[in-house]
Formats: C-alpha cells, structure tokens, sequence
C-alpha cells in the first residue's frame, strides 16, 4: 500500500470526523484536541507504515505548518471580536500580554537557567515560547463566531490575549536568538539593535500594515459596493486570502506577520459588526483551522510516541507544573490587580492560559535561526507542558465554563452587573 495514499486517507477521516467529534463532546468534559492527539498516538501505535515524525521536530517544516496554522487562526480569533478597542474595553487584555506576559517569561526562564541548567539563551528561550497562550486549542474558552453576539468578560479577555500575545512573543524570542549569536560573535551592540529592530520596529510595522490593509480590505468588502458598481464580495475563502496577503507584505517589510494579521482581523470585524458576511468570513478560516490542527495534533501524537519526551527530566517536568498551576495563574491575578471582576472570573482567566501551536512554532523558529545546546531538552520540555495544557485544560474548560455562565445569570438575575456584553466597557 502506498504510504502517501495511506496518509491522505487518515488526514480525510481525521478531517471528517471534525464534522461530528466536537458536538458530539460538547455536553462532555473532554475537549476534541485530547480526541485526536490520542488518535495521533493510537495511529502510530499501528503495525502500518507511516511517515515517521522527528523525536526532536525537523525545525524547517514544523516552521511553516504552525505557522499556518496560527496565521489562520489569528484571522479567525481577530474576526470574531466584536468589542471596539479603546483601552477602557481592552484593558483585561492589553495587561494580560504586558504585565503577565513577562511575568511569565521572567519566572520561566529564572527556572531554567536556576533549575535545568540552560545558558541565559536558552532560558530566555523556553519563556519566549511558552509566554503566549494558543489561539488554535483555545476554542472551549473563547468568543463564539460573529453571530453570537454576546461577550463576557472572561471569554473575550482569553481571546483577545490569544490574538495579541501571540505577536508580543516574537520580541523575546528574538533576544534569545540574538543572545545566542552573540555570545559566539562576541557581538557589543546586539542590545541596540534587538532594541531598535526586534522591539519597537517590527512590532510598530505590524500594527500600522495590519491596520493599514485592515482598513482598505473593509472599504472594499462594506463601502465600495454601496457607492459604485464594484461587486459585492461573497465568497469567505477572501479571509484566508486576506491571511497570506496581510501576513506576507508585513514580513517582507520585517515587520511581526502574527500582529498585522490580527490587527487586520480586528480592524475588518469592527467595519459594520453586524454585516452577516463577518460569520462568513469567519468559519471558512474556522474550517481550514481545524483542518490543520487535526494534522499537527495528530502528529505530535506520534512524535511522542516516537521519543519527543526522551530528554525530559523530572526537573523538566516540575519546571512544567510549577508553570502551569502556580506562575501563569499568579501572574494573571497580578496583571489584573485593580481590576474591578469577581474573583472567580480572574481566577478563570489566570488559569486558563493554554499553551499549544504557538509554542511549538516560536521554538522551531528559534531553532532555525541557530543552534543551541539544549534544543532537545527545549523540545521535550515545551512539549510536556504542551501536553499537559491540552489534557489539564481540556477537561476542565467546559464546567469552568458552565459554572461561570451560570454563576454570571444568577448575579444578574439578583440585579448584579458582572460583564458589560452590551455596552462593551468595564465597570469602573
């Protein structure tokens, strides 16, 4: 039997079963990544011949599909926001990928350097690529799609910061590459440069093109028709279109892809909210999203099964635990000091930080550019709290959920305001 026929026969049944899996787990506590990350495993458990996933990922192709993945998941996430950005409206967000992100980072990466021995690079490093939660595996916690109108504060505040942190990241994981290039260079002037390049060039670069495309793609989806005899545009495939164009122009203008094409996103789905072409728009990029994400699940899945986890060290694994359920979630209780927010919903936005796609993309990015010492100690050790967020996080994210929902209308039923869905602001 050929092996390519084989595979694209899994993918076919995989991608089927998308149809039917998540509904089918909707009333239960299992979320569907666990369903196919143990069908990736059970797959290559198989006396059948398959394509053998790297233990430690070959960095150039997982590169490019996670960073599809996240790209098109960025567009999604960004059109189904439908919160105007002021800072008054996004202030939860906007802290949580200021304030907790780099709280996360600094705690990581004082753990590896102190604890697993890694050189300062590659501490940095493992911070870098575990700081930003995923918008690909986060669908339990988010915003529904654009029809759905309405947003509570924790759901909005754990998709916004899906959308931002994932672009706020690359900063740091260039200083790590730019650490460890130059402590062989015996480089002086990497600082200024990181500084200048890495920092506030490309971050600055990504917000004005994503805003800049952003704006002139929703003149022409909503303005233009009105006023001329231009087309109306019908199809959603024009939103992975979009994806590409706005992520491709920014990178070769250096800027951060992943923060223009959530910008465009968000600047789009702010162009008349109500127009039905937004939820259009928005589950063909769902659609292709999940596609991909059954693929890289489901071959992580045989990635452990072929020894991803072979340098982990029960060090690595307490650095893990100790950052999933003590340093994400009192970071997030940190950035959100002051905040007016019951505390269930602070400690609901803490503890959900889920970590996936995003991290194995910005750590073969790294690995990419050069080489460190550590790398398969990074791979196992970001994987093993990959795997852990998936599991952890998947089965308690839909009665998180539901008990905030619940606890949320009976406040308002007593006449308490706790999320502000209509007015979109929070309460002072």
């Amino acid at each position: 039997m050929s092996t390519y026929i084989l595979v694209i026969t899994l993918v076919g049944l995989a991608a089927l079963a998308m149809a039917w899996v998540p509904a089918l787990l909707k009333r239960t506590f299992i979320s569907y990544p666990i369903v196919f990350l143990l069908a990736g495993v059970g797959i290559y458990l198989l006396p059948v011949e398959l394509p053998i996933p790297d233990p430690m990922w070959q960095e150039d192709y997982v590169v490019h599909l996670t960073e599809l993945s996240v790209i098109i998941s960025l567009m999604g996430t960004g059109l189904k926001i439908r919160r105007k950005v002021s800072w008054r409206n996004w202030q939860v967000p906007l802290r949580l990928v200021s304030i907790t992100m780099l709280l996360c980072i600094g705690g990581l990466a004082l753990l590896g350097w102190g604890v697993l021995g890694m050189s300062a690079a590659a501490a940095i490093l493992l911070g870098a690529v575990l700081a930003p939660t995923d918008p690909v595996l986060a669908e339990q916690v988010q915003v529904g799609p654009p029809h759905e109108k309405e947003e509570d504060e924790v759901r909005f505040s754990l998709t916004a910061e899906a959308g931002l942190n994932d672009g706020m990241a690359f900063p740091f994981t260039w200083l790590a590459v730019v650490i460890a290039i130059a402590a062989e260079a015996t480089d002086s002037e990497w600082l200024s440069g990181w500084l200048l390049r890495d920092l506030l060039y490309r971050i600055a670069a990504g917000i004005l093109i994503g805003f800049l495309i952003g704006r002139g793609l929703a003149y022409l989806i909503f303005r233009l028709p009105r006023i001329s005899s231009f087309p109306k545009a019908q199809e959603g495939f024009l939103a992975l279109s979009a994806t590409l164009v706005v992520y491709g122009i920014t990178e070769m203008a250096h800027g951060y892809g992943f923060i223009a094409v959530f910008v465009a996103a968000i600047t789009i789905s702010s162009w008349e909210p109500e127009h039905e072409y937004h939820t259009e728009m928005h589950d063909f990029v769902s659609q292709v999203e999940h596609i991909l994400m059954v693929m890289l699940l489901m071959v992580f899945g045989g990635s452990l099964v072929f020894g991803l986890l072979d340098n982990l060290t029960w060090q690595g694994a307490a650095v893990g635990l100790v950052f999933l359920f003590l340093i994400r979630p009192l970071a997030g209780l940190i950035g959100m000091l002051g905040i007016s927010m019951p505390l269930q919903e602070k400690l609901g936005i803490s503890f959900f930080g889920i970590r996936g796609i995003g991290s194995f993309f910005y750590l073969s990015f790294a690995l990419d550019k050069v080489t460190f010492v550590e790398g398969d100690q990074l791979w196992s050790v970001v994987s093993f709290i990959v795997l852990v967020s998936i599991v952890l996080h998947g089965v308690t994210a839909s009665r998180s959920m539901r008990y905030l929902d619940y606890q949320r209308k009976r406040y308002n039923g007593n006449g308490a305001q706790t999320t502000a869905p209509k007015s979109n602001t929070l309460r002072a």
